[in-house]
């Protein structure tokens, strides 16, 4: 029997020596080396647990409490030493981590044993228990302190160095400096920061890659001793202040639904763009290294890692969802309407992100918060656009704009619709399910013939931006057009519908508006202006070139030609071309081609009729009655519609 149990007994004592070797080398390595890694130190604390807890007494000899209560009373000391002393035992060293942490996981499996032995209130070991108990209860007290003083001491500042924001105070979009700015300027006052289509999540160390290991095993121990409440407190309030100090570097500051109502246009308009700005970098770059940061410690997609993320952050990006509400719920003024739209369109770009981020049920009222404000922004939208349609049609003026030349509502509406083409896709989007009828549209801004008709299409064939938009333009030429009637001169009626009906085709031809409006709707306003420019030759030279027709010339009675009447009627035509030259050299076409063709136009017909009369009765009129020539009469033409008023 001996020799056979003998066999056995060899690997055992060969097993057991190879240990002791290896212990020993392990005792030798330790005594030259005084810098650990994380790893190091966590693979050495592990082990550190594992002996105490074969050091524990075995089941029989738990029954002997004296050992029990002696080896906790060990247990107990090194813990409690700790309470006198207010230093952190992470900033003196690995050999004091290792002792207090394995100390605190052996309260942890004496109490886990002395459980499972159904110990009733009259035996020592119950009594050993609830000592137990209270130890546990101090030393899980000190290693939230110490989470908490890693998670702060070694929080990494955050510097959006890779980032730049521009200051927009001076691209503060007024709706009266707008109408009076030339065309460069306004498109150079509505350029917007683009914002961007590409999904980039960008992770950065929040806190100190190298006590990340130590954070995990300290919230394994508290959640592992019933302490998740304490633990994932704790974190929330440190991270929840690391992410309010971020809003403050990212310049967001807290702001009621009364102060954003109540902000003047300019630093509102500056405030949307930073928000703008700031909103993603939270999202892709913040919010998705917090995310991580709580997967690192916690254990990736572990309930307590979602409730910690939710908690620390959801303060924060509610403050930033206020303020979209605040802008949603505002007077839905035009000028807001590129600031509504940028909102939109950022948070309609995060969306996919913070999805992800907020995906499980615990982040869900995040989530349904975040949805509705983009439903309210985009709800906004629409309502302003369509007041922007209302703010054309009820646009009304007292008295005529002066030279008929074009006036700052068609200047502001044309470019204001440019800009708009930046956010087609948006547009086309949020438009789509509003119906036709609800721009507001009176009957005399419908379409006016068969042709506008079909220049306007129908919702089959064009999109719903281009519907809108071409409505916008019927209101705009109906509100022109009453304008037009505020001259007394019909000739000036008809330069002015031309002028801004000309710059009206211009700005759609020479931008994206031509692919929302189409050519059928430019050859239209073309043909328009076209007729309005004959018009305006017809009711200001007709009666003056009357003057030089030969109907009533001659004596009555006979063929003869009155010499006087012929004088008569080149005086008159004289004085005719001078009231006209007085008048329309104070008309203004600010277009120079369309300037030229008019004069042009203007001087074939003036210029042949007085060379054909004076020609024609060139005997009957004496030279000292030629008050100009017809070259003097030509280079007075050049004179009109310059904006100066001259006189002959």
């Amino acid at each position: 029997m001996a020799v056979e149990e003998s066999g056995p007994m060899i690997p055992e004592l060969e097993r057991e020596e190879k240990l002791i070797s290896a212990a020993k080398h392990l005792v030798n390595a330790l005594g030259s080396n005084n810098n650990l890694t994380s790893d190091a130190k966590k693979i050495l604390a592990d082990l550190g647990s594992q002996l105490s807890a074969m050091c524990m007494p075995s089941e029989k000899g738990e029954k002997d409490a004296s050992s029990v209560e002696d080896r906790f009373d060990f247990i107990q000391e090194k813990i409690m030493r700790w309470e006198e002393d207010q230093s952190m035992i992470w900033d003196l060293g690995p050999e004091e981590v290792s002792e207090y942490m394995n100390a605190a996981n052996d309260t942890l499996q004496l109490i886990e044993k002395l459980e499972g032995l159904q110990l009733s209130k009259e035996d020592k070991e119950y009594k050993i228990l609830l000592r137990a108990y209270n130890v546990l209860q101090t030393a899980m007290a000190r290693l939230e302190e110490e989470f908490k003083s890693l998670l702060i001491q070694n929080r990494q500042p955050f510097e959006p160095e890779y980032v730049s924001f521009r200051s927009s105070e001076e691209d503060a979009i007024d709706e009266n400096s707008v109408v009076s700015l030339g065309d460069e300027s306004i498109e150079e006052l509505l350029h917007r920061d683009s914002v961007s289509r590409a999904s980039e999540e960008v992770i950065i160390d929040l806190v100190h890659p190298d006590v990340i290991p130590d954070l995990r095993v300290i919230a394994n121990l508290l959640i592992a001793s019933n302490y998740v409440l304490e633990c994932s407190h704790a974190y929330m309030i440190v991270r929840r202040d690391a992410l309010d100090e971020c809003l403050f570097i990212l310049e967001m500051e807290r702001l009621s639904m009364e102060d954003v109502l109540k902000m003047e246009w300019g630093t509102l308009n500056s405030k949307v763009k930073r928000w703008v700005w700031a909103v993603k970098i939270f999202v892709r770059v913040y919010l998705a290294s917090e995310k991580w940061l709580s997967d690192q410690i916690f254990g990736e997609g572990e309930p307590v890692s979602i409730v910690c993320f939710v908690d620390a952050s959801k303060a924060s990006i509610l403050q930033l969802l206020n303020f979209g509400v605040a802008m949603s719920i505002g007077p839905h003024k035009p000028e807001k309407l590129f600031c509504i739209l940028d909102m939109y369109e950022v948070l309609a770009d995060l969306m996919p992100d913070f999805d992800a981020l907020y995906s499980d049920e615990v982040g869900s009222y995040v989530k349904i918060e975040f949805h509705e404000v983009l439903e309210r922004l985009g709800n906004c939208v629409r309502a302003t656009f369509l007041e922007f349609g209302n703010a054309i049609a009820s646009n009304a003026s007292s008295t005529a704009f002066v030279g008929g030349g074009i006036h700052p509502l068609t200047r502001y509406v044309m470019n204001y619709l440019r800009t708009l083409t930046d956010y087609t896709a948006t547009l086309n989007l949020l438009l789509k399910d509003q119906e036709e009828d609800e721009i507001s549209l009176s009957p005399d801004t419908s379409p006016r013939t068969e042709e506008d008709s079909k220049s306007q299409g129908s919702p089959g064939k064009v999109s719903s931006m281009a519907l809108h938009f071409r409505s916008v333009a019927s209101i705009l030429e109906s509100n022109l057009e009453d304008k037009s009637m505020l001259y007394k001169e019909a000739s000036l009626q008809h330069l002015f519908l031309m002028n801004n009906l000309h710059y009206m085709a211009e700005k759609v031809k020479g931008s994206e508006l031509r692919r929302i409006y189409e050519d059928e709707w430019i050859r239209k306003r073309n043909w328009k202006f076209q007729q309005h420019a004959m018009k305006y030759e017809r009711a200001s030279w007709s009666s003056i070139l009357n003057l030089l027709k030969d109907e009533g010339i001659h004596v009555p009675g006979t063929n003869s030609i009155s010499k006087s009447l012929i004088k008569e009627r080149l005086m008159s035509f004289y004085l005719g071309f001078e009231d006209a030259y007085r008048i329309q050299t104070a008309w203004f076409i600010p277009d120079v081609r369309l300037r030229e063709d008019l004069r042009i136009s203007t001087s074939l017909r003036v210029i042949q009729a007085y060379r054909t009369f004076v020609g024609r009765h060139s005997s009957h009129i004496r030279d000292k009655y030629i008050k100009y020539t017809a070259d003097d009469l030509e280079n007075y033409l050049l004179d009109f519609f310059e904006g100066f008023q001259k006189w002959l």
